[in-house]
């Protein structure tokens, strides 16, 4: 998502500072020891001013009394004084013209209410003194770029790197992600903690970072953010920019929703939300720490290829079996050799072989002293990406060779190369850098299975989702002007029918009945067999109070099930106003659900899979930021198995036109400030398209 000026220079002066005043330098104070000695130590190479009135110098430089007293106006105050003091300090360096201060010290609003009243008054002076804030409670900032480390908490010098890192956790960010990167020639362009983000928030760092382009990848930790919307937003962008965004998002636990008026709002949650709709816009939200930084490695040393095609080969045929496994489970296909390629290593004296060579081609531990030859015909193949995988002891005598091997498949290869070693790797008898080392200084290389294929999917995703992902939502359809009644609560069926209508869905023909006698006469206008439903304000969900009857075939039938509907919710519900009971044709087919919420910090969202009176049990659905495209809608459904069951059912056609029919619902509660939740179950998709039975809708004030 685009920035506006201020937050651009803001953040143009963080990410490159000419200058720097840290204010709180001490050598007495851990966190702003350790910083001024990073800064010094690792390379910074701009004009470092240190700040301390109970100094005169310190680090062989001199210390001034305040901010004001530097002699010139820095790009960046770095800010470590106790908290009484934050705020004055940042005042005075905004009245200055600095245009962003780095606030380290912590007992903001993590700590208590005091911290909270303290916070709340440093983003007012903040906003009034032109200052933009990062933190507080943050722990700092890295480039490896330009050498510059502003925190306590890193013990190295970084390498430069093409992998942007935003962190809501300053100990991860620093502690996890850049320690255990460093270890496996991972390298970073920018890390940053985001701290308290009482301005600056982690969405504007993914925005920045993904406008740079020095950055291949974003990587975010996300704990939460105020506005979930922008941050997906921001990352729609990114995809279709060609910068793929990465995320680690915590807290999956589920609030209850049994207070939902609706299905749909009983199997909607904000971690149910963020999944899907980072997935709608091409990011990837990663399970953990190692694989996000693991999936990134790959990210920036390849571009994405232009298809799924993966050609892998292993030392062990046991790995080949399981690499096959693990690519099927993650879409990536695996198309045979090619004729000649299979006869060439199976002419191969230096390989085992048996009569035949598949994908993946099983080379045995003879292919790992000659996986550079292998590798040479493997590529004649024109395969869109390569995992090569041995499973041999990275600290033999052999181990050396193999390396030098990989590295030269590497540097001969002209799409995507990952490399698997899952042998032993702690430091043996060979001389460091151990043969692993030197390799993974070349290429990306793992040693566990699922994460190299993970990472290798990753990479394929990336591409496939900057090709479908739309540039932005679609602009919401302008209100229908339909007379809404006022108040909370649920809408009966004619002004729901008129309601949905007016953005074009249409419902299955549909009468209301108040007497069995006109029960009888609704029947034989839409034939039978039918259905029976009570229409009630007070009734959410029918089928829970007696209200439904379904295959009725005859007129008798018909007064019985009247009559059995109006008493068993007389009974269930005595509070329920009745409007009458709806008759309907029977409908057969495959059952879906279409679905839209209001969800905090997202906006409206819509649920789409399989429906029904299980909806809940069967939770077999995914979700869409509204207003989204029939082709957004069609990706989403593919990802149920409502797909698999209609394609059974022969009614795959109709699933286009529940797309649309979903897109639709997005329009129209995107459109209609007032409905708060919406729930079309089942939508019955049959032969001739996608047909709504059953419409509940809930609107607010």
């Amino acid at each position: 998502m685009s920035l506006n000026p201020e937050t651009q220079g803001a953040l143009d002066a963080l990410y490159d500072p000419g200058s720097v005043a840290v204010v709180g330098a001490s050598p007495d104070s851990w966190y702003a020891a350790n910083t001024i000695d990073h800064l010094l130590e690792y390379g910074y190479d701009g004009d470092l001013h240190l700040v301390n009135p109970g100094r005169d110098e310190a680090w062989g430089r001199p210390c001034h009394d305040s901010i004001t007293d530097v002699p010139e106006v820095v790009d960046l105050v770095v800010v470590s004084v106790p908290r009484q003091f934050v705020v004055d300090v940042v005042r005075d360096a905004g009245e200055m013209g600095v245009p962003v201060a780095l606030v380290i010290t912590a007992g903001f609003g993590e700590a208590d209410d005091e911290g909270e009243r303290s916070e709340a008054q440093l983003v007012e002076t903040a906003g009034e003194a032109g200052i933009r804030v990062v933190g507080p409670n943050c722990i700092g900032f890295a480039s490896g770029r330009t050498s510059t480390v502003i925190t306590p908490t890193c013990s190295r010098a970084p390498d430069p790197g093409r992998i942007g890192l935003a962190s809501q956790s300053g100990a991860l960010a620093f502690a996890t992600f850049y320690e255990r990167g460093a270890d496996a020639e991972v390298n970073f362009a920018y890390v940053v903690s985001t701290g308290n983000e009482a301005d600056l928030s982690v969405t504007d760092h993914v925005a920045y970072m993904a406008g740079d382009p020095d950055v291949d990848v974003v990587c975010a930790y996300v704990e939460g953010v105020d506005d979930p919307r922008r941050f997906v937003q921001t990352a729609r962008e990114a995809t279709r920019s060609g910068t793929p965004v990465l995320v680690a998002k915590i807290g999956r636990s589920e609030a209850g929703q049994a207070a939902a008026a609706s299905h749909t709002g009983s199997i909607t949650g904000a971690d149910a939300v963020w999944d899907d709709t980072l997935r709608q816009v091409g990011a990837e939200r990663a399970p953990d720490v190692p694989d996000l930084v693991e999936r990134a490695s790959v990210h920036a040393a390849f571009d994405p290829p232009a298809g799924d095609r993966v050609c892998v080969a292993s030392t062990s045929g046991g790995l080949a079996t399981l690499l096959a496994d693990l690519c099927e489970d993650r879409g990536l296909s695996l198309p045979a050799l090619a004729d000649e390629t299979e006869q060439a290593l199976l002419d191969m004296e230096d390989l085992l072989t048996f009569g035949e060579m598949h994908n993946p081609a099983d080379i045995r531990g003879y292919g790992a002293d000659v996986i550079d030859e292998i590798a040479a015909l493997l590529f004649a193949d024109d395969y869109d990406a390569y995992l090569f995988a041995v499973g041999l002891s990275a600290v033999d005598n052999r181990a050396s060779a193999i390396a030098d091997a990989l590295i030269k498949v590497v540097d001969r290869a002209e799409t995507p190369v990952v490399l698997l070693w899952t042998g032993r790797r702690e430091p043996g008898e060979l001389p460091d850098p151990q043969p692993y080392e030197r390799l993974q200084r070349e290429a990306p290389l793992f040693a566990d299975p699922a994460r190299a294929v993970d990472a290798l999917a990753s990479l394929v995703n990336a591409g496939a989702a900057r090709d479908r992902v739309p540039a932005a939502l679609e602009p919401p359809a302008p209100a229908t002007g339909v007379d809404l009644p006022a108040g909370d609560g649920l809408l009966t069926w004619e002004p729901a029918r008129r309601l949905l209508s007016a953005h074009g869905v249409e419902t299955v023909a549909t009468k209301c009945a108040r007497s069995a006698d006109a029960a009888v006469a609704a029947a034989e206008a839409v034939d039978y067999p039918v259905a029976l439903k009570i229409d009630s304000v007070d009734v959410g969900h029918r089928a829970r109070v007696g209200g439904v009857e379904v295959g009725v075939a005859d007129e008798a039938a018909v007064r019985e099930a009247y009559d059995g509907i109006v008493d068993r919710v007389a009974a269930n519900a005595p509070d329920a106003d009745v409007a009458g009971v709806l008759v309907q044709p029977m409908t057969e087919g495959v059952e879906a659900l279409v679905g839209a919420t209001r969800e905090e910090g997202f906006g409206t969202v819509v649920t789409v899979g399989r429906g029904g009176g299980d909806v809940e049990a069967l939770g077999d659905v995914t979700h869409v930021l509204a207003p989204a495209t029939p082709a957004e809608m069609r990706a989403a459904i593919s990802r149920t198995e409502l797909a698999a069951l209609a394609e059974a059912a022969g009614v795959e056609d109709a699933l286009d036109d529940l797309a649309e029919t979903a897109a639709r619902v997005s329009a129209l509660v995107a459109a209609e400030d007032r409905v708060a939740e919406l729930d079309l179950n089942p939508v019955v998709l049959d032969t001739s398209g996608a047909h709504p039975v059953d419409a509940l809708v809930r609107t607010r004030e």
